[in-house]
């Protein structure tokens, strides 16, 4: 059996990193980790080919030599995954679908032949056993959440790693909290399921014997989860590892009560983390009550973020407006905090409603839902009714982004976190690409750029005042170019 692993293209938003991608040479910002995931998890006889369209088209050859087509997607990859079921449909071929998307949109694919839903782990053997029967099912499901030991680790081989900024691994699944707009518990549960240190290090190892030296993503929706599995297991593990294994560096997701923990924090840059999404969402606090963002109440956030990024850790964040809540202070609000906090890269989205979520359950019985979300929560749009009225919103938020990312309050933003982060080490993953970066943004940013005099005017200060921060100021640069693209399509 010939299986084409197929994984659709991403649009154009904040994550994409689309615009900075060119200019280190790399198409996308991460494989598709799922996918090579489930690679491995079938017969070893098979012959496996990975198609990820966001590095390189479908070619009309790929499907020709293709027995079966495997394909995953997340909601914001709705268009071009119906687009490709349909080349795959016209081919004659029989496709198989997993992921988020198709387990919240069974019905929108009709053409779809089987549908493997949930954790592969449950599902999929299953679906194996009944595929060389030839009786397979149109959908397998299930609501056990399986042990991660037994996951295997992901085929890279199938992957062009010079393709990629970053590659990526999984640690765990789960989270403890509640948030009632987030999918996460919906679909992996409240009870941190992690892997053992040893599988980790085997996913970490396949990567450097690949030639891989860069970034790796931990994956997990909160790192933190499992804290003392965590702290006494992988954290140990990864330093010993590390050791041996210059050019890596580690960046994750993990809850603002991390910077509750010096002593996690100190392990996590010492086991070389230095970056660390966290789910601000808003500094109004009757929203985060709304949300159920308990462990961001009553809290001092700004200090926080800065005790974690003098911990040596980059926070990136992540924001909301549109909660019923919310008034039209919100927006000026969210703008002093992101600028006063020094987070950098700060992804402020509109709240949409996911399905399976508490919040989609909520407005659902309200009948204020208005179709199916984007999946893209920085594309300008909500799919329900909000309690302030819409164009308020829309030109709140628009104006909103069009401040944050502008190149006066973007730079003044990486000269306030670069007065706080107090990194452990720079490490080789944070110089790798350097030159090229370096001459691709005095190009485009120093010279063609509207941003240019602030560009040299941060590379000078940095230079004097954080001279071994050069890098990362560079890095944060193009960041900038990237997303200030985004706002102008979200104007457009």
């Amino acid at each position: 059996m010939k299986a084409l692993l197929l994984y659709p293209e991403f649009p154009d938003t904040f994550w994409s990193f689309k615009h900075a991608l060119k200019f280190i040479g790399k198409r996308a910002s991460l494989p598709p980790l799922g996918l090579l995931t489930v690679a491995a998890m079938l017969p070893a006889k098979w012959e496996k080919r990975l198609v990820d369209v966001n590095v390189r088209p479908l070619r009309e050859k790929d499907l020709a030599w293709a027995d079966v087509v495997l394909i995953s997607a997340m909601i914001a990859q709705r268009d071009s995954a119906t687009q490709l079921i349909a080349r795959c449909r016209a081919a004659g071929k029989t496709i198989v679908a997993g992921g988020p998307l198709f387990t919240v949109e069974q019905a929108r694919f009709p053409d779809v032949d089987h549908l493997v839903l949930n954790e592969a782990e449950t599902t999929l053997p299953g679906f194996l056993d009944d595929f060389a029967r030839g009786v397979a099912r149109h959908v397998y499901t299930s609501t056990e959440l399986p042990d991660l030991r037994e996951t295997p680790a992901p085929l890279w081989e199938l992957v062009e790693l010079r393709r990629y900024a970053s590659m990526s691994v999984q640690y765990s699944r789960g989270c403890p909290f509640d948030c009632d707009f987030c999918s996460v518990t919906a679909m992996f549960g409240h009870r941190p399921r992690v892997k053992t240190p040893a599988q980790i290090l085997t996913e970490l190892d396949g990567l450097w014997q690949r030639g891989w030296r860069g970034t790796v993503f931990f994956v997990d929706d909160n790192f933190i989860g499992n804290k003392r599995s965590l702290r006494e297991e992988l954290l140990p593990a990864l330093v010993r590892w590390h050791r041996g294994k210059r050019g890596f560096g580690f960046y994750t997701e993990a809850s603002i009560n991390l910077a509750d923990d010096e002593e996690l924090m100190r392990s996590m840059v010492a086991a070389a983390f230095d970056q660390v999404f966290v789910g601000i969402e808003t500094p109004e606090e009757a929203s985060l009550t709304e949300c159920n963002k308990r462990q961001n109440q009553s809290r001092d956030l700004v200090a926080d973020v800065k005790r974690i990024q003098r911990a040596g850790l980059e926070v990136q964040g992540g924001f909301i407006v549109g909660f019923d809540n919310d008034s039209p202070t919100i927006f000026q609000r969210q703008i002093d905090f992101i600028q006063k906090s020094g987070i950098v890269t700060a992804m402020v989205g509109l709240l949409q409603a996911v399905p399976g979520t508490k919040l989609h359950e909520r407005l659902h019985q309200q009948g204020r839902l208005l179709g199916e979300t984007t999946g893209d929560n920085v594309d300008g749009t909500t799919n329900f009714i909000p309690r302030m009225n819409r164009e308020k919103l829309r030109d709140g938020y628009r104006q909103l982004m069009d401040h944050l990312y502008a190149p006066g309050p973007y730079y003044r933003r990486i000269r306030t976190f670069l007065r706080e982060y107090q990194p452990m080490r720079i490490s080789g993953a944070a110089n790798s690409g350097n030159f090229r970066a370096f001459a691709r943004a005095s190009l485009r940013l120093g010279v063609i750029g509207r941003e240019r005099f602030h560009f040299w005017g941060l590379l000078m200060w940095t230079c004097f005042r954080r001279p071994t921060l050069v890098p990362i100021a560079v890095r944060l640069s193009i960041y900038g170019f990237h997303f200030r693209k985004c706002c102008a399509a979200l104007g457009a």
